[in-house]
Protein backbone atom coordinates (compact mmCIF):
# COMPACT_ATOMS: atom_id res chain seq x y z
CA UNK A 1 0.00 0.00 0.00
CA UNK A 2 2.88 2.33 0.84
CA UNK A 3 4.69 1.89 -2.98
CA UNK A 4 1.58 2.55 -4.46
CA UNK A 5 1.10 5.43 -2.26
CA UNK A 6 4.79 6.79 -3.54
CA UNK A 7 3.83 5.57 -7.21
CA UNK A 8 0.90 7.86 -7.18
CA UNK A 9 2.71 10.92 -5.19
CA UNK A 10 5.29 10.45 -7.70
CA UNK A 11 3.02 10.50 -10.77
CA UNK A 12 1.10 13.62 -9.45
CA UNK A 13 4.56 15.62 -9.31
CA UNK A 14 5.82 14.37 -12.98
CA UNK A 15 2.24 15.77 -14.45
CA UNK A 16 2.75 18.96 -12.16
CA UNK A 17 6.28 19.47 -13.64
CA UNK A 18 5.02 19.12 -16.94
CA UNK A 19 2.19 21.21 -16.97
CA UNK A 20 4.26 23.83 -15.38
CA UNK A 21 7.24 23.45 -18.57
CA UNK A 22 4.30 23.83 -21.16
CA UNK A 23 2.82 26.61 -19.61
CA UNK A 24 6.64 28.50 -19.52
CA UNK A 25 6.84 27.42 -23.05
CA UNK A 26 3.71 28.71 -23.88
CA UNK A 27 4.41 32.28 -21.61
CA UNK A 28 8.03 32.90 -23.68
CA UNK A 29 6.53 32.09 -27.29
CA UNK A 30 3.88 35.25 -26.72
CA UNK A 31 6.29 37.52 -25.07
CA UNK A 32 8.75 36.79 -28.29
CA UNK A 33 5.85 37.79 -30.37
CA UNK A 34 4.97 40.89 -28.59
CA UNK A 35 8.85 42.31 -29.10
CA UNK A 36 8.04 41.37 -33.07
CA UNK A 37 6.79 44.57 -35.09
CA UNK A 38 7.34 47.37 -37.43
CA UNK A 39 9.59 49.79 -37.26
CA UNK A 40 10.63 53.02 -39.32
CA UNK A 41 14.23 53.03 -41.01
CA UNK A 42 15.94 56.12 -40.00
CA UNK A 43 15.76 59.04 -42.25
CA UNK A 44 13.12 57.29 -44.51
CA UNK A 45 10.24 59.57 -44.29
CA UNK A 46 9.57 61.80 -47.37
CA UNK A 47 7.90 64.27 -47.96
CA UNK A 48 7.28 65.16 -52.16
CA UNK A 49 4.95 67.67 -53.88
CA UNK A 50 3.67 68.82 -57.36
CA UNK A 51 2.32 71.95 -58.66
CA UNK A 52 0.78 73.22 -61.49
CA UNK A 53 1.31 76.05 -64.14
CA UNK A 54 -0.17 77.43 -67.23
CA UNK A 55 -3.96 76.50 -68.22
CA UNK A 56 -2.23 72.93 -70.06
CA UNK A 57 -1.64 72.09 -66.15
CA UNK A 58 2.29 71.95 -66.73
CA UNK A 59 3.71 70.26 -63.86
CA UNK A 60 6.69 71.95 -61.25
CA UNK A 61 7.49 69.27 -59.06
CA UNK A 62 9.66 69.44 -55.59
CA UNK A 63 10.08 68.16 -52.06
CA UNK A 64 10.97 68.70 -48.99
CA UNK A 65 14.28 67.60 -47.47
CA UNK A 66 13.59 67.72 -43.34
CA UNK A 67 10.68 65.87 -41.60
CA UNK A 68 11.06 65.61 -38.24
CA UNK A 69 8.34 63.12 -36.61
CA UNK A 70 7.16 62.62 -33.13
CA UNK A 71 4.76 60.66 -31.17
CA UNK A 72 5.28 57.52 -32.79
CA UNK A 73 4.34 54.29 -31.70
CA UNK A 74 5.12 50.55 -31.53
CA UNK A 75 2.96 48.09 -33.45
CA UNK A 76 2.89 45.18 -35.80
CA UNK A 77 1.03 47.55 -38.63
CA UNK A 78 1.34 50.73 -40.00
CA UNK A 79 -1.50 52.26 -38.79
CA UNK A 80 -1.09 50.84 -35.26
CA UNK A 81 2.66 52.77 -35.54
CA UNK A 82 1.44 55.81 -37.21
CA UNK A 83 -1.77 56.58 -35.42
CA UNK A 84 -1.07 60.07 -33.84
CA UNK A 85 2.18 60.89 -35.56
CA UNK A 86 2.98 64.29 -35.09
CA UNK A 87 4.88 65.89 -37.97
CA UNK A 88 6.93 69.19 -38.52
CA UNK A 89 8.54 70.52 -41.62
CA UNK A 90 10.89 73.52 -42.50
CA UNK A 91 10.01 75.63 -45.03
CA UNK A 92 13.44 76.54 -45.78
CA UNK A 93 14.15 72.89 -46.57
CA UNK A 94 12.01 72.95 -49.78
CA UNK A 95 13.80 71.80 -52.77
CA UNK A 96 13.13 71.75 -56.73
CA UNK A 97 17.02 71.28 -57.87
CA UNK A 98 16.41 75.48 -59.43
CA UNK A 99 18.07 77.82 -57.05
CA UNK A 100 15.74 80.53 -58.57
CA UNK A 101 12.75 78.81 -58.05
CA UNK A 102 13.53 77.76 -54.54
CA UNK A 103 14.18 81.18 -53.51
CA UNK A 104 10.54 82.63 -54.98
CA UNK A 105 9.17 80.46 -53.22
CA UNK A 106 10.34 80.27 -49.82
CA UNK A 107 10.36 84.25 -49.89
CA UNK A 108 7.16 85.03 -52.27
CA UNK A 109 4.60 82.46 -51.48
CA UNK A 110 5.33 81.20 -48.20
CA UNK A 111 6.79 84.86 -47.28
CA UNK A 112 2.83 86.12 -48.07
CA UNK A 113 1.47 83.63 -46.05
CA UNK A 114 1.29 83.51 -42.48
CA UNK A 115 3.40 82.24 -39.94
CA UNK A 116 5.27 79.11 -42.08
CA UNK A 117 8.25 78.48 -41.25
CA UNK A 118 7.47 75.22 -40.14
CA UNK A 119 4.37 73.16 -41.81
CA UNK A 120 2.92 71.02 -39.25
CA UNK A 121 0.19 68.14 -38.65
CA UNK A 122 -1.37 64.69 -37.26
CA UNK A 123 -1.84 61.92 -38.88
CA UNK A 124 -5.15 59.84 -37.63
CA UNK A 125 -6.59 56.97 -38.52
CA UNK A 126 -10.51 56.16 -38.59
CA UNK A 127 -12.50 53.47 -40.03
CA UNK A 128 -9.53 52.15 -41.67
CA UNK A 129 -9.53 55.82 -43.40
CA UNK A 130 -6.29 57.58 -42.95
CA UNK A 131 -6.55 61.60 -42.54
CA UNK A 132 -4.22 64.22 -41.73
CA UNK A 133 -5.02 67.66 -39.70
CA UNK A 134 -3.05 70.12 -41.62
CA UNK A 135 -2.18 73.78 -40.03
CA UNK A 136 -0.52 76.45 -42.89
CA UNK A 137 -1.21 79.81 -42.60
CA UNK A 138 -3.28 80.10 -39.39
CA UNK A 139 -5.45 77.75 -40.37
CA UNK A 140 -6.02 74.09 -39.15
CA UNK A 141 -7.80 71.68 -41.61
CA UNK A 142 -8.39 67.64 -41.44
CA UNK A 143 -7.72 65.96 -44.93
CA UNK A 144 -8.18 62.98 -45.92
CA UNK A 145 -5.30 60.67 -47.81
CA UNK A 146 -5.54 57.19 -49.59
CA UNK A 147 -2.53 55.47 -48.69
CA UNK A 148 -1.27 51.65 -49.77
CA UNK A 149 1.56 49.42 -48.17
CA UNK A 150 3.75 47.31 -50.46
CA UNK A 151 7.11 45.81 -49.91
CA UNK A 152 7.18 47.59 -46.62
CA UNK A 153 6.99 51.28 -48.02
CA UNK A 154 4.05 53.25 -46.75
CA UNK A 155 2.66 55.44 -49.47
CA UNK A 156 0.04 58.55 -48.80
CA UNK A 157 -1.21 60.74 -51.17
CA UNK A 158 -3.73 63.70 -51.47
CA UNK A 159 -4.57 66.96 -53.07
CA UNK A 160 -4.14 70.42 -51.46
CA UNK A 161 -6.52 73.06 -52.29
CA UNK A 162 -4.48 76.38 -51.43
CA UNK A 163 -7.69 78.69 -50.86
CA UNK A 164 -8.86 76.04 -48.26
CA UNK A 165 -6.16 77.50 -46.65
CA UNK A 166 -6.58 80.93 -47.25
CA UNK A 167 -3.81 80.79 -49.90
CA UNK A 168 -5.30 83.00 -52.55
CA UNK A 169 -2.80 85.96 -52.30
CA UNK A 170 0.10 83.84 -51.85
CA UNK A 171 -0.78 81.92 -55.65
CA UNK A 172 -1.53 85.21 -56.78
CA UNK A 173 1.71 86.67 -55.57
CA UNK A 174 3.81 83.66 -57.64
CA UNK A 175 2.15 84.19 -60.50
CA UNK A 176 2.85 88.06 -60.57
CA UNK A 177 6.67 87.03 -59.71
CA UNK A 178 6.86 84.03 -62.30
CA UNK A 179 4.22 85.48 -64.87
CA UNK A 180 5.81 85.17 -68.21
CA UNK A 181 7.37 81.72 -66.77
CA UNK A 182 4.04 80.40 -66.13
CA UNK A 183 2.46 81.19 -69.75
CA UNK A 184 1.68 78.49 -71.61
CA UNK A 185 0.93 78.31 -75.66
CA UNK A 186 -2.40 80.21 -75.53
CA UNK A 187 -0.39 83.41 -73.84
CA UNK A 188 -2.19 83.09 -70.73
CA UNK A 189 -0.38 82.75 -67.05
CA UNK A 190 -1.31 80.86 -64.48
CA UNK A 191 -0.59 78.98 -61.21
CA UNK A 192 -3.27 76.47 -59.93
CA UNK A 193 -4.03 76.98 -56.75
CA UNK A 194 -4.47 72.74 -56.11
CA UNK A 195 -1.03 70.47 -55.04
CA UNK A 196 -0.65 67.31 -55.34
CA UNK A 197 1.24 66.06 -52.01
CA UNK A 198 2.91 62.52 -51.89
CA UNK A 199 4.45 61.44 -48.42
CA UNK A 200 6.25 57.96 -48.05
CA UNK A 201 7.54 56.25 -44.80
CA UNK A 202 9.75 53.17 -45.11
CA UNK A 203 9.16 50.54 -42.21
CA UNK A 204 11.22 46.80 -41.78
CA UNK A 205 10.95 44.42 -39.09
Amino acid sequence: MKKISLLILGLTFITFTSCKNDEKTETTTETKEEVKGLTIVNDSTKVKWTAFKTTDKVAVGGSFTQIEIKEVKTGNTPQEVLEGVAFSIPVSSLFTNNEDRDYKLKTIFFGTLKNTELLSGILNFRDNQLFMTLSMNDVTKQIPLEYTFENNLFSMKTTLNLNDFGGELAVAAINKACYELHKGPDGVSKTWETVDILGEVLFQN
